[in-house]
């Protein structure tokens, strides 16, 4: 502790303080983190989940580690990777299931026999370059 500090401290206790840990001082209130910049994080992330930091913080025009704060402490949100994204068939991938299903109920040896089938959900693949490209920010109770 330098001399001057402790000087400033003798003086303190000698003055008539009782206590060591320091007095409560008016700060500079938080700016960053307010609800309304909050409410417009949530509403880009909901938008486009495939966002990153940077490019949240710039559209918000704030420090992007309070993004990140804001992501992950107030709306509760963690970057997610998947190999495979569920994907809602378009018309033509459906069309072209049916006709397919079509084709092999109209033929004649028994090809139906050797099929296995386990669920109705289709699931369409994509195989991106990199995981990053298909990361996604998930709450917890998002599917």
């Amino acid at each position: 502790m330098k001399k001057t500090a402790l000087n400033k401290r003798v003086q303190y206790f000698s003055d008539g303080r009782e206590s060591v840990t320091d007095v409560e001082r008016s700060g500079r209130p938080a700016t960053s983190r307010t609800e309304e910049n909050i409410s417009k994080i949530c509403q880009i992330v909901h938008e486009n989940r495939q966002l990153t930091v940077r490019s949240i913080a710039e559209q918000v025009n704030i420090n992007r580690e309070t993004v990140r704060k804001i992501l992950t402490e107030d709306l509760d949100m963690r970057k997610l990777c998947a190999k495979i994204v569920p994907k809602e068939l378009t018309e033509e991938q459906k069309q072209r299931r049916v006709i397919i299903c079509q084709d092999l109920l109209e033929r004649q040896d028994d090809i139906l026999g050797h099929i296995i089938t386990c669920d109705e959900t289709w699931v369409y693949q994509y195989d991106p370059e990199t995981k990053r490209q298909i990361a996604q920010w998930k709450t917890a109770n998002s599917p």
